[in-house]
């Protein structure tokens, strides 16, 4: 069944190539999202002797991204046309010869880690929640903070909802923590935070709320991009006795309330965070008892619950109570048995939780998803 999806994918993508290569793109922006939610993708690299796109519109596997080769016409553009697609945000990169690179004409960039693609927005229902539409917009933030615990200033990605400037109405605030490749801009860039909160709030569907961004490499002051290119390594063994972004988590909490207009209540204050960032969230939430009532883990990399001292502390947060402690992962997702071991175990201590599962695996397209349902869930008294 899988190898006639991709044959018949492959087909329709060659024939509507062929059709192309006798149009003229000159005067025509790209990449065009087509009336049935296909879209277009040209290239002008006359000198070429060969030109395709990959991107993670290729199949519904997550892993199998395939090169689909483009077609050249007489005026040297190289284009080819996807299948229609379900409404989302999809990143691509072109090859020409084989080198990789992005869209020239196309300004929608992003960059994960060290790796940087073009992107492009299908509307109609998840994209239509990416995109920025005509609703009252928050502002994002890029501030400063002081850790003392880790002897150094860093940087944080804050967005504040539309209404914060215009009173003195205080706000609870929800911590959202990247994984191993990301930064402090990941969410705001790859995850269309703002995005999603602006358009969730203007349709009445959550609660205004701070969300704070930080950067969960300790031994990062901040996102590469901002740092002349510098400390480019996004993971690295931890030192002896140097501290962990867990144990230095509470110099952020600090710096937000004593700088912005937050509710200080456990019972308003929310952390979720992917991959390394789920991880985080577990064991932030663990090691400071009573100071989150909402945790979210999303494809999270909760390792060291066999541990005898997190499972004490385990134990403990539970016994001091939450309102939500949610777990999504997607079955195609390599950390997907993790996270069944890890609720087998807190089954075994009768640890409350939510379990969301989806199809797809390790990617973004997952983790806005799961943004977008966890945080019309918080804070509702």
């Amino acid at each position: 069944m899988k190898r006639l999806l991709i044959f018949l994918v492959l087909a329709s993508m060659t024939l509507a190539s062929a059709a192309q290569g006798r149009r003229n793109f000159a005067r025509t922006e790209f990449p065009n999202v087509n009336d049935d939610n296909s879209v277009t993708f040209v290239l002008n690299a006359k000198d070429a002797k060969r030109v395709s796109v990959v991107g993670d519109f290729t199949l519904a596997n997550d892993k199998d991204q395939r090169h689909f080769e483009m077609k050249r016409n007489e005026q040297g553009f190289w284009s080819v046309t996807t299948p229609p697609l379900r409404s989302e945000i999809y990143s691509y990169n072109f090859y020409v010869d084989g080198v990789r690179i992005c869209d020239p004409k196309n300004m929608m960039q992003l960059r994960d880690g060290e790796n940087f693609f073009s992107s492009v927005i299908v509307k109609g229902d998840r994209g239509d929640l990416y995109e920025v539409q005509n609703v009252p917009h928050g502002e994002l933030h890029s501030v400063w903070y002081d850790s003392p615990t880790l002897n150094m200033s860093r940087r944080a990605t804050i967005y504040t909802p539309a209404s914060y400037g215009k009173g003195k109405q205080k706000y609870p605030v929800l911590y959202l923590l990247h994984g191993m490749s990301g930064d402090e801009t990941a969410w705001a860039e790859l995850g269309r935070t703002a995005q999603i909160m602006d358009n969730l709030i203007a349709q009445g569907k959550c609660k205004e709320m701070i969300v704070v961004m930080t950067n969960g490499n300790a031994w990062q002051q901040s996102a590469p991009t901002y740092n002349g290119g510098r400390a480019m390594q996004h993971f690295r063994n931890r030192q002896k006795g140097e501290p962990t972004f867990e144990e230095s988590f509470g110099d952020v909490i600090e710096h937000v309330e004593q700088n912005y207009r937050v509710i200080k209540k456990h019972q308003y204050r929310a952390i979720a965070g992917l991959s390394m960032g789920g991880g985080h969230s577990m064991n932030i939430s663990r090691l400071y008892p009573k100071t989150f009532d909402y945790v979210a883990l999303f494809s999270a990399a909760s390792r060291g619950f066999e541990d005898a001292q997190v499972q004490t502390s385990l134990k403990t947060q539970r016994d001091n109570g939450f309102k939500l402690y949610w777990i999504a992962c997607g079955k195609d997702d390599f950390l997907y048995k993790l996270n069944l071991s890890y609720m087998t175990y807190l089954d075994s201590i009768s640890f409350p939780y939510t379990w969301r599962e989806s199809d797809g695996g390790h990617t973004w397209r997952n983790w806005r998803i799961y943004l977008a349902e966890f945080v019309p869930m918080l804070f509702n008294e």
